[in-house]
């Protein structure tokens, strides 16, 4: 077991965080309620609501966490710009949730039709609040996985890996606006600092992630 720790003992910081990030992000939420910025933009009202999004959008968390997986157990060396890009990304957000409290008003009051993925939005939209959307971190996670999977060094021997991530990935970030989860602006912003710090990290390696053990 020491042995294991050890091995993957970079893995840690990660656990520790998302922990860490929970609990903040669940403070926030409670802080906010009902007293927000509405974020909203002319082309959020041109998209239409559609429903079969939904599946794309329940994907993310096992996207997200496969990859983290992976590359904890597999690619140490795309782990670690990976780490990264998550964790400055999701604190920037927390930091923008704390000082501009913000949402939006774009759920439909009806749904236009009713089968099992109009209910499956349901029971999400009572779970999860429109509170809290700016960047989207949907999106956001969504390049930051993709990235590293066109980064790795290990991955780039299986196109079709990255093929799938890539689609995985373009239809995530669709079913956020098309099931009404989020605004463009929620979307823009994520690329936006996406691009910031992809620059930052992979490209003038701000932040010294390699190690001698690669």
């Amino acid at each position: 077991m020491k042995e294991l720790i050890r091995k993957y003992r970079h893995g840690i910081p990660m656990v520790i965080y998302l922990v860490i990030y929970l609990i903040l992000f669940f403070i926030v939420e409670r802080l906010t309620e009902d007293n927000y910025h509405v974020i909203h933009m002319a082309l959020d009202d041109k998209i239409p609501f559609c429903e079969y999004f939904v599946i794309p959008y329940f994907c993310w968390f096992a996207y997200v966490a496969g990859f983290v997986v992976y590359f904890i157990f597999v690619d140490k060396e795309s782990y670690w710009p990976m780490f990264w890009f998550l964790v400055t990304g999701m604190t920037l957000f927390l930091i923008v949730s704390f000082v501009y409290p913000n949402g939006h008003e774009l759920r439909p009051e009806q749904f236009p039709r009713d089968n099992v993925f109009t209910r499956m939005i349901a029971n999400l939209y009572q779970t999860d609040t429109a509170t809290n959307i700016l960047p989207s971190i949907h999106v956001y996670n969504s390049i930051g996985i993709q990235i590293a999977v066109q980064k790795s060094r290990r991955l780039s021997r299986h196109r079709g890996v990255q093929i799938v991530s890539g689609i995985l990935c373009v239809s995530i970030i669709l079913s956020t606006v098309f099931i009404k989860q989020h605004s463009m602006v929620d979307v823009i912003s994520a690329f936006v600092l996406a691009a910031v710090l992809y620059v930052l990290i992979y490209v003038l390696h701000v932040i010294p992630w390699r190690t001698k053990e690669g």
